[in-house]
């Protein structure tokens, strides 16, 4: 046998899959600037050790809850939506509210479906904050105790609103299909890795949230856990043949590691691109932000409504930072669609861009409503 095909370069895409190029280049950018000398690499080690401590072991803690409690007790949702009568709203935006973007694009299919009404749809749009929510969650969870339980509120009322005013009147297409994900098939030995990981970063991240010191209560095993999760998602995310969302019909186990992994990338971006700016530039954001003071919540609320969890999570970067006012956290999470907005548009357009279009009236008010009556509110 001819001994090459045993060498690393062929052992290492057999073992994680088929590369996919523009991934693979960027996920090597990122390693590479951490092991860059000097004052970038350390930057960088740091801030990844962040990301996935802070963030990424609690988003896959919450999938793997989530998605394992729906393999369990074998849940149909979109019956139970068509069946609940007066209480569909309610469930629409429940579905909506939970963090990442499964809930309320399991209300998109359903309406598909004919199984709940466009309403069921607006509320569930309303109330999700998308991935942005993990990131809230784990960095400031006073915050999301605030910001989650008043998406409920708001969407709940949109949707109603919107079946009552004659939201039940638009057309749905149930002829349209959707796959929403490929599948991914059994369960995958880096899948297995990426969990070993997760599980003491989460017993670190905690650690952390409690203001302790992890670096002196666990010394390097801190950052290697950290830099080797990291490591392993980026490995995960480059060679995915998924967008965003995994197929209901994978393990709880392979669509954590996903999907933690896809949204683990925008953390470590967003982390970086603001940490870089402050500290080899010298700009000062908060200044910068603070001249556009009034325009900021309308600037939220627009970024809003591009699809996708990716600029929701730098809106709430900001937030976390102290560069923009709760008001315009406020706004983008009603605006915001996040990763659902991608199979709404594929299942029923018209749909779709009604229910963004709808969605940014309350963001318009709640946002302002705090920006004019409440300017310092958790700020």
């Amino acid at each position: 046998m001819d001994s090459s095909t045993n060498s690393p370069a062929m052992v290492l895409p057999r073992f994680f899959g088929p590369f996919r190029v523009k991934r693979l280049i960027v996920a090597l950018f990122l390693l590479g600037l951490a092991i860059a000398p000097g004052t970038l690499g350390e930057l960088t080690r740091g801030l990844m050790v962040d990301a996935f401590v802070q963030v990424s072991a609690f988003v896959a803690a919450t999938l793997l809850l989530f998605y394992g409690s729906e393999r369990v007790f074998h849940f149909d949702i979109g019956q139970s939506l068509k069946t609940a009568r007066h209480w569909q709203i309610p469930i629409a935006t429940l579905l909506g509210a939970t963090p990442g973007c499964g809930g309320a694009v399991v209300v998109v299919a359903a309406y598909t479906s004919g199984n709940v009404s466009f309403g069921g749809v607006v509320a569930a749009l309303t109330a999700t904050m998308g991935d942005a929510a993990f990131l809230l969650i784990a960095t400031r969870p006073d915050v999301a105790m605030v910001v989650l339980p008043l998406g409920l509120v708001v969407g709940a009322l949109s949707g109603w609103t919107v079946d009552w005013v004659g939201g039940k009147k638009l057309e749905v297409n149930t002829a349209q299909q959707c796959a929403l994900a490929p599948l991914v098939g059994r369960t995958r030995t880096k899948d297995y890795i990426f969990l070993a990981l997760a599980a003491p970063g989460l017993v670190i991240g905690v650690t952390q949230v409690l203001g302790a010191d992890i670096y002196a209560i666990y010394g390097n095993i801190a950052t290697v856990v950290g830099l080797t999760g990291t490591a392993i998602g980026l490995a995960i995310w480059a060679t995915s043949h998924l967008t965003a969302m995994t197929n209901s019909k994978d393990s709880p186990i392979t669509r954590m590691a996903e999907e933690t992994s896809f949204i683990a990338i925008w953390v470590i971006g967003a982390y970086l691109a603001y940490d870089y700016l402050v500290t080899f530039t010298g700009v000062d954001l908060h200044a910068a932000f603070s001249t556009v003071g009034p325009l900021l919540p309308l600037m939220a609320i627009v970024i809003g409504m591009i699809p996708g969890c990716g600029p929701q999570i730098l809106v709430t970067t900001a937030y976390v930072n102290g560069l923009i006012p709760f008001a315009a956290l406020m706004g983008n999470a009603i605006s915001n669609d996040g990763d659902a907005l991608f199979p709404a548009l594929a299942i029923n357009p018209k749909a779709a861009i009604w229910a963004t279009v709808y969605s940014t009236i309350p963001a318009m008010i709640t946002a302002y409503g705090f920006y004019f009556f409440a300017p310092g509110f958790m700020n």
